[in-house]
């Protein structure tokens, strides 16, 4: 068959992973295997060809900054057209919209591993454009209590914030543990105030997961979703 996969091939494999990782955060069983063998039948490809698709898809998530299934280690051998449409099959199936285009940040990892050479000329125009976004309304109580509650030290590092703002409050940001576009709950049981390296770390580092650990077990109040 040919190499190239159709949309409904990729949907079903979108589908498939978003419904084991759901499983996964839940704390419910299921086989990968099964979910392969399933696509294999249906569409023909061979197991193997699945397995690596669905590492693809977990390198969307991590583009995306989000917890990818364990298991499934990202893999980059994606192009940026593949990319692109497995962000998009995303958004439709969990109805939100994503900060920065999946597909611009897998060409940037391309470039980097490159080693681009040549300085790029400058861009004097850059095209516009508008796209709708699905928001997530947060309780203002919850943001300011966890601030305050922190008093200018960050939950992750322990260190002083960065810096302090103009109206004489220090800079930290409010991260939910279990994130809300992952049906996380809006509480203090589930924010925390860190500071902005913490928060870059938690959603694109390599010990995000250890990371993670280590708040839990230092930060009382908070409980694991």
């Amino acid at each position: 068959m040919q190499n190239n996969w159709t949309k409904e091939e990729l949907k079903a494999a979108v589908i498939a992973y978003i419904e084991m990782r759901t499983k996964s955060l839940n704390g419910e069983s299921f086989k990968k295997k099964q979910y392969y063998e399933d696509l294999s039948h249906r569409f023909g490809r061979t197991i193997k060809s699945y397995e690596y698709r669905m590492q693809n898809i977990s390198y969307v998530y991590s583009l995306m900054g989000r917890d990818w299934l364990k298991g499934l280690r990202p893999a980059k051998n994606v192009g940026t057209r593949v990319a692109s449409e497995i962000e998009e099959i995303i958004k439709e199936i969990e109805n939100q919209a994503l900060s920065e285009p999946v597909s611009f940040q897998a060409e940037v990892d391309k470039l980097v591993h490159k080693k681009l050479q040549d300085k790029p000329k400058a861009v004097l125009e850059p095209k516009r454009y508008d796209i709708a976004i699905t928001k997530y309304d947060r309780d203002p109580q919850i943001v300011a209590w966890v601030l305050m509650n922190a008093k200018g030290i960050c939950e992750c590092c322990n260190k002083e914030a960065p810096f302090v703002k103009d109206d004489g409050v220090p800079f930290l940001e409010v991260h939910h543990l279990r994130r809300l576009a992952d049906d996380g709950s809006d509480s203090i049981t589930n924010a925390i105030a860190i500071c902005p390296n913490c928060h870059r770390e938690l959603h694109y580092g390599q010990n995000k997961d250890i990371l993670l650990t280590t708040i839990y077990s230092q930060v009382s109040r908070l409980i694991r979703e």
